[in-house]
């Protein structure tokens, strides 16, 4: 086979494995990801299901694939907020459209702290990113006199990454929970500048 048989090979499979997760993300969304969510997306994509793992190692990577893709559509989210705290309110209004992916995001998150998951490592680096972002942020905001200074800029960062995570869980449970409201509210009065700075 000649090399340049073999690129375009590739290329067309790579081409082929983005577009199942752009169309497995977009079922996943409105639908969920039990059922026959996988036999919609082979459909969707023209092939058959088992196909659908040619190109991943199974259902898991699968999944994560999506997951990951869920995150570079979050940050086209926020606009000018690019990471940090400014992104979490629109980031949770979009989660609120796409109930699929956030129930997908709290059962996987859920059971990938086994070292051993398929999902592991994704969860475990996505959760140092999304703390260490927004740490920065805190901490720009702390030098700009904007939030409170008596507390860490990362353990701030920590407590408001797990208070979006529990919005959204008691959001699954109770659909008036308003996640976006919460962490907006949340981000006002535990980040608000203590009493001894404002003095």
């Amino acid at each position: 086979m000649s090399t340049s048989k073999a690129r375009g090979q590739y290329a067309k499979g790579a081409e082929r494995r983005e577009q199942i997760i752009q169309t497995a993300t977009d079922v996943f969304a409105t639908e969920g990801f039990e059922g026959t969510a996988l036999k919609r997306v082979a459909e969707l994509v023209g092939v058959k299901e088992a196909t659908l793992f040619h190109y991943f190692k199974g259902k898991q990577e699968l999944l994560t694939a999506v997951l990951a893709e869920r995150d570079r559509r979050s940050l086209a989210v926020g606009g000018e907020a690019a990471a940090g705290l400014g992104l979490m309110p629109p980031i949770a209004e979009r989660n609120v459209r796409e109930p699929g992916l956030t129930t997908l995001y709290a059962v996987a998150s859920a059971t990938a702290n086994d070292p051993g998951h398929a999902s592991h490592s994704y969860f475990k680096e996505r959760y140092e990113a999304v703390v260490r972002d927004t740490a920065v942020d805190i901490e720009r905001r702390q030098k700009a006199g904007e939030v409170r200074t008596d507390v860490d800029a990362v353990m701030l960062a920590r407590l408001t990454v797990a208070a979006f995570d529990g919005l959204q869980l008691q959001w699954l449970y109770d659909k008036n929970v308003d996640m976006a409201d919460g962490l907006r509210q949340l981000i006002e009065v535990l980040l608000a500048p203590s009493a001894s700075q404002q003095m």
